[in-house]
């Protein structure tokens, strides 16, 4: 359902379209590109608060609209994809970054906070990609960003439905960068370790330790949503494929790809000893989650 019309983009513009635009990164992102003079589709199932960030894009020197969207739903993403298509004729960016969390060990996170999580972090990225692709192949251009994590590739104890989501947000993209190459199409994926976004706000959770963790890494986090967005911006002006923006979060990339066996059987160590509790909030503490 469009809620709100804006001015029409001038041609010369570029379109955007951010889910999840309502506040966090979505919102950063939008100011941002906004600040570049890009037209922007401010889309969230918050029609408010959508509203605010419409206002800051135009405030930043850009133009858009609000568009109320729920990406559970196809039906909905595939009207948004039909809308603006029709509207605009293109779209330069599509931002799949609509997202919720979960912490919880596998046997006792209730398989309704699974299916609750699943159906944003996961279909609603490929809802994204699947009413979106076929306009930008008859367009021949465009490029999706998908906003993954670096538990995508990390894999923390006791955040398996989260790290299942956005592993599978990251095999995607990967999947969707060859077989949209030929249609001029790039294929981003960002994977960055916390920062500071209102994801923490909605969370659900199992254990007062997980809802502990969870505050000190957001509270600690070192890097801001306005670098994070910037560093989107950069891996879509260059094509690049993975976009991981803290040297944390790079460091366990690499530690994983070097000596995959090792570094969970760590994991598993830290476990067993007794330790992983404190440890992981002391380092929670310090930042370097």
């Amino acid at each position: 359902m469009r809620l709100g019309n804006g001015k029409e983009a001038m041609e010369t513009r570029n379109h955007a379209v951010i889910t999840g635009a309502a506040s966090g990164l979505g919102r950063d992102l939008s100011i941002a590109l906004a600040r570049k003079g890009w037209h922007i589709l401010v889309s969230d199932i918050i029609q408010d608060e959508s509203a605010v960030t419409l206002n800051m894009v135009r405030q930043a020197g850009g133009s858009g609209e609000t568009y109320l969207c729920d990406v559970t739903r196809i039906e909905e993403v595939q009207a948004m994809a039909d809308y603006v298509f029709g509207a605009w004729g293109r779209v330069d960016l599509l931002v799949n970054n609509a997202g919720v969390a979960a912490a919880g060990v596998v046997s006792e996170l209730s398989i309704e906070d699974w299916h609750w999580l699943i159906d944003i972090n996961m279909w609603g990225m490929i809802y994204g990609c699947h009413a979106f692709i076929p306009h930008m192949k008859q367009a021949g251009r465009g490029h999706i960003v998908n906003i993954s994590s670096a538990a995508g590739f990390v894999s923390l104890s006791e955040m398996a439905c989260y790290n299942v989501s956005k592993a599978a947000v990251i095999s995607l993209s990967e999947t969707l960068r060859s077989e949209l190459a030929p249609f001029s199409i790039g294929v981003s994926v960002v994977c960055p370790s916390f920062f500071n976004t209102n994801i923490q706000m909605n969370m659900r959770a199992c254990s007062e330790f997980q809802r502990s963790f969870s505050s000190a890494c957001f509270d600690n986090a070192r890097m801001p949503s306005e670098n994070i967005a910037q560093c989107i911006i950069k891996a879509y002006e260059n094509n690049r494929l993975y976009v991981i923006p803290q040297a944390s979060a790079r460091l366990q990339w690499l530690l994983k790809r070097i000596s995959p066996e090792r570094y969970y059987q760590n994991q598993s160590s830290m476990r067993t000893s007794g330790h992983f509790y404190s440890i992981a909030l002391a380092l929670a503490r310090l930042g370097l989650v």
